[in-house]
């Protein structure tokens, strides 16, 4: 296994932080609320940042999502590579990603998916043409108020684009633990176009746990170099915070446990893109996030004091990405039955 990433990953990783780190401020953000910075997104998109990640792989956009975690930048970066760019270019028809493909590269279209699968979407029919009709709701959708497209899993696991626009598609705003613009999903015989066949739903759920715990990795990569710069500088009785036992341990225990996050992160998404099984790596990452990322970001509040109990301190967004991406595509516990479950079967078979 070679994790190091190329030129070319390296260089758009770079481009990234820098974008990130310049307009992605605190005081951005603070104005920003749940909706998405459209500056920003514009500048990623022109940078080329979004195509890149057809030639960079899963591996090179969680190396640019790590960029974004650790500054908690509001664009739907994630949803809409995992779910849009990088399904459409993978499970989609010649004829899907000659139609789909360049507005998802520049920006213009915005992809997000209604995973995980909870069976509350039917679908009933397919036409000549591919399509079918589909109802049913999805409490929450991240992302959803931005979109042009869904990736919607029925309940046989099929999927379907379904486009935010048409009609028999409703969506309602919701609120969030972390802003992240979601919405609720409503089909009432809204009209579905098929991506893929047998396996599609299982490999795209895969890809979108890698690509989130690469999220998660930098979200606690951001909360603990806040909480560095803190104990550093905060004194108590005369000595930095810093220098007391108990804080180094926590923090330790933190800098690991965000590593984990990482290289799993890097070994689903470098299996994804040579080709090789990557299920159960894939969960391994997702458990990881989860289980891992919930230590961090507590740590890293906690590691402020007082201060991380102020709801306006940078810290506390990572805090309640780190809590959303906890539960997201699946808690620890689920994951781990999941990954469980799936190296019974493969030992059976």
């Amino acid at each position: 296994m070679d994790f190091a990433p190329t030129e070319e990953q390296s260089a758009a990783q770079g481009l990234a932080a820098r974008i990130f780190g310049d307009l992605a401020t605190p005081e951005r953000l603070a104005v920003a609320g749940p909706a998405t910075d459209a500056e920003l997104w514009k500048e990623l998109c022109a940078a080329g940042l979004t195509a890149a990640v057809e030639e960079t792989g899963l591996l090179g956009l969680v190396l640019l999502l790590e960029e974004q975690g650790r500054t908690t930048a509001q664009v739907p970066f994630a949803a809409s590579c995992v779910y849009g760019l990088l399904s459409v270019a993978r499970h989609g028809t010649d004829e899907q990603r000659e139609r789909l493909l360049p507005a998802l590269r520049d920006g213009t279209a915005v992809a997000t998916g209604a995973f995980p699968a909870r069976g509350g979407t039917r679908a009933d029919g397919t036409g000549t043409d591919g399509a079918g009709r589909l109802s049913g709701s999805v409490p929450y959708v991240p992302w959803l108020r931005d979109a042009d497209l869904v990736l919607v899993p029925d309940r046989e696991h099929r999927l379907w684009i379904v486009r935010t626009g048409d009609p028999g598609v409703l969506t309602e705003p919701v609120e969030t633990t972390a802003p992240w613009s979601a919405a609720r999903l409503v089909l009432d015989g809204a009209r579905g176009e098929r991506l893929g066949g047998a396996g599609a739903y299982e490999a795209v759920l895969a890809a979108a746990r890698t690509a989130f715990a690469g999220l998660q990795a930098g979200v606690c990569a951001g909360s603990l170099a806040r909480a560095v710069v803190h104990v550093n500088t905060r004194e108590q009785f005369g000595r930095p915070l810093s220098t007391k036992q108990g804080v180094l341990l926590r923090a330790a225990d933190a800098h690991m446990d965000t590593e984990a996050i990482r290289v799993t992160a890097y070994e689903a998404a470098w299996r994804y893109d040579t080709g090789l099984p990557y299920g159960p790596q894939a969960l391994t990452a997702a458990w990881w996030a989860s289980e891992a990322g919930k230590r961090v970001v507590h740590a890293g509040q906690h590691l402020h004091g007082g201060t991380g109990a102020d709801l306006d301190h940078p810290v506390h967004r990572h805090f309640l990405w780190g809590r959303q991406l906890d539960a997201y595509l699946g808690c620890g516990g689920e994951v781990l039955q999941e990954l469980g479950d799936s190296l019974v079967k493969e030992g059976t078979e």
